[in-house]
Formats: structure tokens, sequence, C-alpha cells
């Protein structure tokens, strides 16, 4: 789709690698603990952001002039860093975020502290579905796994302005669609694909979201978002370097031939893909 390639284009220069600062971190119970744990997102000023525009996310970009007018003025630049939770599970989101060049993953979290990722969103879509779905509190706990910026509005905000009805609001039940079916194709690919089919999917689906071709991510934490053990991980990652598909060192996986990847990936990407490419036409 030629308006999601510009939009790549356009963050291709802002690529943040996180390798640094997954130092800082440290795993607890299979999720993700550390120094930024905490750290909240820093709003700044519309002014000054070094080439970074609210447009740069697919959903603003495709509103109408009128719609994104009224919208600009309470948009927030804000600097996403590796490892920040944006929202626990359980909690009630006070922004809702337009990621632009970073990735954020949702994860679902048992009682006894297991965890496995439902989705990813980039800059294609929005961090707060559940709150102009009308759900309350946030289901998922939302992780930055690829650091980056994003654009947020208080969630009273973007509320009344989803009530008004017309673009807007068609184009977050559209994403919502699209969202809804990558939970479904990542539930059923973790309960009836090969780990190898697994990690494939996570791959191709983080590249899809980043403008080149270095994913910095442990094992550790891959393990904990596709929900299986870290010895699983790291057979699945030897034998696609083994093959020439991929290079994995020190908590970063370079991509070396991703149409060997989609050869090796299930059914479930390519559902995924044909969805989101529709979401942004009329």
């Amino acid at each position: 789709m030629a308006q999601t390639a510009n939009l790549r284009n356009s963050v291709a220069n802002r690529q943040i690698l996180n390798s640094n600062a997954m130092v800082a971190l440290r795993m607890k119970d299979g999720v993700a603990y550390g120094a930024l744990k905490h750290r909240p997102v820093a709003p700044r000023a519309l002014a000054g952001l070094h080439g970074h525009h609210p447009q740069h996310n697919g959903l603003l970009a495709a509103l109408p002039e009128a719609d994104f007018a009224r919208l600009s003025p309470h948009l927030e630049f804000v600097d996403m860093p590796f490892g920040t939770t944006i929202c626990a599970a359980g909690e009630q989101m006070q922004y809702v975020y337009f990621l632009t060049s970073s990735i954020v993953s949702l994860l679902y979290e048992t009682a006894d502290g297991a965890s496995s990722e439902t989705a990813v969103i980039g800059y294609e879509g929005v961090v707060g579905a559940d709150v102009f779905m009308g759900g309350g509190a946030s289901l998922h706990r939302a992780f930055v796994k690829s650091a980056g910026y994003g654009f947020r509005i208080k969630a009273s905000i973007l509320i009344a302005e989803f009530a008004r009805g017309g673009a807007l609001q068609q184009l977050l039940l559209r994403f919502t669609q699209a969202l809804f079916t990558q939970m479904a194709h990542t539930v059923a690919c973790n309960r009836h694909h090969t780990i190898v089919q697994q990690l494939c999917r996570w791959l191709v689906l983080s590249l899809d979201r980043l403008p080149g071709n270095k994913i910095s991510m442990t094992q550790d934490l891959i393990a904990n978002m596709l929900g299986v053990r870290r010895e699983s991980v790291t057979e699945a990652a030897r034998k696609l370097q083994d093959e020439g598909l991929i290079q994995y060192s020190r908590g970063q996986i370079t991509v070396l031939d991703r149409a060997g990847l989609e050869a090796h990936i299930c059914e479930c990407y390519a559902g995924i893909k044909k969805v989101y490419e529709g979401l942004l036409k009329n």
C-alpha cells in the first residue's frame, strides 16, 4: 500500500536501537523489570520535534484536514524508551498514544506471573483501544519493545472526539477490528504452530513496523512474549541462523533474508497482513 510505504519511509532516519537500554533491565517472574519500568513518557511541545510530525502515524495521516486540525492542538510529543510500561493491566488509561517510530507490545499476564504477547502496535495504530471502546480498565500491559516516539492525547478528549462520529470514529473502529484479528491469529498460532513459525511471525511483524532490518531484543524477552521457554527460542533462533536467515549477537537480531523467514511462516501472518493492508483504504 503506497500510503503505508510512505509512512514507513518517513521514519527511516529515526530508527532507535534498544541494546543500551536493555542493559538496565533484568527479568523477574518472566516480566521485564528495571530502571525504565516506571519511567513515565515525557511530553514535549510540538515545536522543535526534529522532523517528527503527528501524521507520521497512519491513523492521523488518514484523517481529513479539518478533523486533524481539531485534534492537533491536544497532541503531545512523547519520548518512549525501551522497557517503559505505558499502562499496566487493570489500570485506567489517562492518555491514548498514536505511535510514530516506537513499537508497543500488548502482554496478557496470568496470576502466576506468566505472560504472552497478544498483539503488537506500531506507526499504523494507536495504544488505548480500551478507552474509546468503553471497556474501562486495560486488559493488557502495554510495554514499549522498540524505543522511539509518538504523540499522546488525553483520554477524555479522544472519547469526546470519538463520540462525534465521522472519519476518526471509523478509522479507530477499523483499527480495533484489525487489532482483534491480530489477537485471534496470535492465539491460534501460539496454540497450533511450531516455535520456529511463531518466531518467524514475530520477527516479520516487528520488521513491518521498523525502517530497517535490525531488531534489538534478548531471547529472554522474546520467550516471555511468545509464552515459551527460553531454550525453545534459542533452538529456533539457531535454526534460522544456520539457514542464513538471521544473525543474532548480544541482544540484536539482524534479518538477512526476509523472504526466507516468510517461507517459514504459517498462514497467520498472511491473515494479519491482509487486514492491516486494508485498514486505511476507504
